[in-house]
């Protein structure tokens, strides 16, 4: 991103810490809904399903959404389709980890989400990564280590489930720049919706199957996981359209900090004693990046 173009920055990360506080709350739902029973392949269906809406309301208020089958053909639609194969897989185990996990661990986790992104836009994308972007990343994920203490219980299998959430999310995110700017962000999550609910759908029965919605209640937080969570990653996708992967992923270290207040509100965690002072090094990696891009020279 060049130096002339701060306010398309700036709208880019306002998008990106929009769609932390829409995945916290997809996250909320996920953790209630699975003390009632629901597993999370299921919850990764519903979450699918009615995720389309918002891709789906943006398209009609852009005027893409049209009866033409040759309206939605892109050039790349085997890899738009590939990318609903790695949302699903990343959201099987994000949500399996919601179910077992600290909020403000599991946050901590997925933040080599960053590592990954800056790792694969530099192999997928040939981005180059000055030293103050790989400076900040690398201070952040000596953070995420330190909260977790390695040799401690973070480090079990369920603890590795955020993290291979992470890669997943990542790869998706990094292979929206793939595509060209003509392809519209409601179009290109519509075709990984697509993908994502076959793949959902596939793994559910191997999972027990889907439960019986009893609660009103119920019903009223699954659509709420659903749309938070549609709305989140659309938010996403613009916001690194708008800017380089590199550039955006350190900022998503704050989501430690929303996920910690959440946690700690609703559900009475509060690891202090693991997330400090680890926590100060990941927040202090995204205060790099503001400080560099307030700063006039481009990494």
């Amino acid at each position: 991103m060049s130096k002339a173009d701060p306010n398309r920055f700036w709208l880019a990360v306002t998008l990106a810490v929009a769609a932390i506080i829409g995945f916290d709350i997809m996250g909320i739902m996920v953790r209630l809904l699975s003390q009632q029973g629901y597993n999370a392949a299921e919850l990764s269906a519903y979450r699918n399903v009615l995720g389309v809406i918002p891709s789906l309301i943006l398209m009609a208020w852009l005027g893409e959404l049209k009866l033409s089958v040759r309206a939605y053909k892109i050039k790349r639609w085997k890899t738009a389709l590939f990318r609903g194969v790695l949302v699903a897989t990343a959201q099987l185990c994000f949500y399996t980890a919601l179910s077992r996990l600290e909020l403000a661990t599991i946050s901590a986790l997925a933040q080599t989400n960053s590592l990954f992104v800056v790792l694969l836009s530099v192999l997928i994308l040939g981005e180059r990564v000055g030293i103050w972007r790989i400076s900040a990343v690398l201070i952040g994920f000596i953070g995420v280590l330190w909260v977790l203490r390695p040799g401690t219980d973070s480090f079990s299998a369920v603890a590795l489930l955020p993290v291979a959430a992470a890669f997943f999310y990542g790869a998706s995110i990094v292979t929206v720049r793939l595509f060209d700017s003509s392809v519209s962000s409601a179009l290109l999550y519509l075709y990984s919706s697509v993908a994502a609910i076959i793949g959902a759908f596939l793994i559910v029965p191997f999972m027990g199957g889907f439960s019986a919605i009893e609660r009103g209640i119920d019903v009223l937080m699954i659509v709420a996981m659903s749309l938070s969570g549609g709305v989140a990653v659309l938010l996403l996708m613009l916001s690194y359209r708008m800017a380089e992967a590199s550039l955006l992923a350190p900022f998503s270290y704050f989501g430690i900090l929303t996920a910690f207040g959440f946690g700690y509100v609703l559900f009475g965690e509060a690891p202090l004693d693991t997330l400090f002072p680890g926590v100060v090094l990941i927040v202090g990696a995204g205060v790099i990046i503001i400080w560099r891009e307030g700063n006039s020279k481009p990494s």
